[in-house]
């Protein structure tokens, strides 16, 4: 039997529907506000380097993207070169760990700002050079590299007793061991310097054995990370000094100073990098990276605590929920300029 609704009962029903639909436009429309990662082509592919240490900083960003609504993949991993290649070809989407003039060169083979955009600056004042330890330093008044070039004083760095100082240097792909090969020749140093290089955190744990065994150290390190928790600059180990500022691209008006001292590396800022197609179709991530940042000391006391045994991926993961959480109110801000296309 068919019901039929009276006049009453129809307009109810009517303003019953019409209710439903709004309330069903609203969530959709707040939906999309929120989550404006959501709908066709939301799926991001990081792509991070293969140090362990930088992973803090891309959990963050993976954070914030995942709050916008994409759906973002387990991040690939490889070298810098390979990492800018793949952003160039679209086999991968953004990353967080390029230095904005030690990788430059990676990022113009890689197609420069004709594939690549430099979103922001995910860490600024980013510092590297060489450090030896204060009681050596004090000892015998050392406060340059050139220092090195005198046979007594690089026989004090000497591990393996061929009479040549030992430098704890750089991991080759990285981009410094370039500087650092640079800086020997131009400072006439390669007759009294061995340049070390990779596995640099090996390399690095043998050189924090003889520090505590009270042996004079020498090595290249840069800020932030947890050496520099461990070997505190101005307390156990000094900067030293270059004599002239000499890069390998020649451009060498860029600063180099830090706290009075030519440390012979650019000043220079981590940057996260994104596809420009990426860039073009995906703007509230766009906007998110671009403000995203960190300061040097958070990722270097996050480095700290892998260092002591925090180092699994969910451990890293947790960290940066923590600094979110920590961070909370600067976080919401940018994901609200993301919602808001500004």
């Amino acid at each position: 039997m068919r019901t039929r609704l009276t006049p009453l009962c129809k307009q109810v029903y009517t303003l019953t529907t019409i209710a439903t639909i709004t309330t069903a436009t609203l969530a959709a429309s707040v939906q999309a506000e929120t989550l404006p990662g959501n709908g066709n082509g939301n799926r991001v592919t990081p792509i991070f380097s293969n140090v362990a240490e930088e992973r803090f900083r891309g959990e963050v960003a993976i954070a914030g993207l995942t709050e916008l609504g994409y759906d973002v993949t387990d991040p690939k991993e490889t070298d810098y070169a390979n990492m800018m290649a793949s952003l160039s070809s679209g086999a991968a989407d953004f990353n967080v760990h390029l230095w904005d003039r030690l990788h430059d060169n990676f990022y113009q083979q890689a197609g420069g700002e004709g594939t690549l955009l430099k979103a922001g600056s995910v860490i600024p004042g980013v510092l590297q050079g060489y450090l030896i330890d204060k009681k050596t330093a004090e000892q015998y008044g050392i406060s340059s590299l050139q220092d090195l070039k005198q046979p007594e004083i690089a026989k004090l760095f000497d591990n393996d007793g061929d009479g040549k100082a030992d430098l704890t240097g750089c991991n080759p792909g990285w981009g410094c061991e370039q500087v650092i090969n640079h800086h020997l020749k131009a400072y006439g140093l390669e007759d009294s310097v061995t340049h070390h290089r990779g596995p640099y955190f090996e390399l690095m744990a043998d050189t924090i054995a003889r520090y505590h065994e009270g042996q004079p150290v020498l090595y290249y390190t840069w800020v932030p990370q947890w050496i520099a928790g461990v070997l505190v600059e101005g307390k156990d180990v000094l900067w030293l000094e270059v004599p002239f500022t000499s890069l390998p691209d020649g451009n060498n008006d860029v600063l180099t100073s830090y706290k009075g001292k030519n440390l012979g590396f650019a000043v220079d800022e981590v940057m996260s990098v994104v596809n420009l197609n990426f860039a073009k179709t995906h703007s509230p991530a766009m906007i998110f990276l671009s403000q995203l940042q960190i300061s040097a000391g958070d990722e270097s006391s996050q480095n700290l605590k892998m260092k002591n045994g925090e180092d699994s991926i969910d451990d890293i993961k947790r960290h940066a929920q923590e600094w979110v959480s920590a961070h909370r109110d600067q976080f919401d801000a940018w994901l609200n300029r993301a919602r808001a296309g500004k």
